[in-house]
């Protein structure tokens, strides 16, 4: 037996140097004309993340010499079933994943994760991010953030605050916000965050918190009360020039901003994660994704989150940082 597999070895090392030879070359000839690059989506059509997954896939396209890439919606489980079915797709480049913040967050929400953030993706770079803003009904006795906060105070366990379902960016930004004011409200999850904003401006909720590419519009038309935004500094948008930052009020180092990201499956070639990662970093520059990112009141990532390492250290840093406030909210899903 022994014989025998010796006398065997030289073929089978020469047919996996054949194989290995073939996959460097498929890698580097990554992508293939024709070959269609799908970004899977883990949320419905139409909203913020949708959005600025279709914009990217025109900017890497033209980075990519025409290559076409679409967008594959997979919602479902809070966005867990899309990224799962990214974590058992081929690896050779054309199936990725394009999301948000649940990436850091899902981990503390469910128990028991088809997958592993660290260990199941190759991190290709952060894309863009969405501040978030704290909005209150129309009607509400408060007209600035000082006054807010005394009013929470003073109506401690009577306030209501809704948000677009469990573990969504409405819904993190709530929690943060009650963790840091140390007022328990009660939280109201909706299917989305069009009906929870027709119940905010029609005063059957007191207040929300969700990105200024859905609260821009509103605030522009009077609908609802703008108090604050999550962002370090204050924004330049039209809307929200005038609106002060939680920091102001004294809230240190509250900082929330709704970031997406692209990957690959664990174990796509290097080479082709190369072609992949300059063609993102050559689409955060091109100007009119700039453009399309900015009128929504979104900023494209231009620092070291746009390479693999960046990428992969500020998803950990995220997962470190939302973990024990998703952990004393008590919201868990097996």
């Amino acid at each position: 037996m022994t014989h025998s597999f010796l006398r065997d070895m030289p073929t089978a090392l020469a047919c996996a140097a054949a194989v290995l030879t073939s996959f460097s070359a498929a890698a580097q000839d990554y992508p293939l004309p024709g070959k269609t690059i799908s970004f899977v989506l883990p949320y419905a059509p139409g909203g913020p993340t949708d959005k600025a997954a279709r914009d990217l896939a025109q900017a890497m396209s033209k980075a990519l010499g025409g290559q076409s890439i679409v967008v594959d919606n997979a919602p479902g489980a809070s966005g867990s079933i899309g990224v799962a079915k990214l974590a058992k797709a081929s690896n050779d480049g054309y199936v990725l994943l394009f999301t948000h913040i649940a990436q850091a967050t899902l981990p503390s929400f469910f128990r028991n994760l088809p997958y592993n953030v660290e260990k199941d993706f190759e991190y290709l770079g952060l894309v863009s991010e969405n501040p978030m803003n704290v909005i209150g009904r129309p009607t509400l006795p408060a007209n600035t953030l000082p006054e807010l906060v005394s009013w929470i105070n003073a109506n401690k366990g009577k306030i209501s605050i809704g948000n677009a379902g469990p573990g969504s960016a409405s819904h993190l930004c709530g929690m943060l916000f009650q963790t840091t004011l140390k007022v328990d409200m009660t939280s109201i999850p909706y299917k989305g965050t069009a009906p929870a904003m027709t119940d905010l401006i029609g005063g059957q909720i007191d207040l929300m918190c969700d990105q200024t590419t859905t609260t821009i519009a509103q605030i522009e038309g009077k609908r609802v009360k703008s108090f604050a935004v999550t962002t370090p500094a204050r924004l330049s948008s039209p809307a929200l020039k005038d609106t002060p930052t939680l920091q102001e009020a004294g809230f240190k180092d509250f900082s929330v901003t709704i970031w997406q990201g692209l990957y690959a499956p664990k174990g796509t070639p290097a080479a082709v994660l190369k072609k992949l990662n300059d063609a993102l970093k050559a689409a955060v520059k091109d100007p009119e994704f700039v453009r399309k990112q900015e009128a929504g009141g979104a900023s494209v990532i231009t620092d070291n989150r746009v390479e693999a390492g960046g990428h992969k250290a500020f998803v950990l840093s995220e997962m470190a940082k939302w973990a024990p406030v998703i952990k004393s909210a008590g919201v868990y899903a097996d």
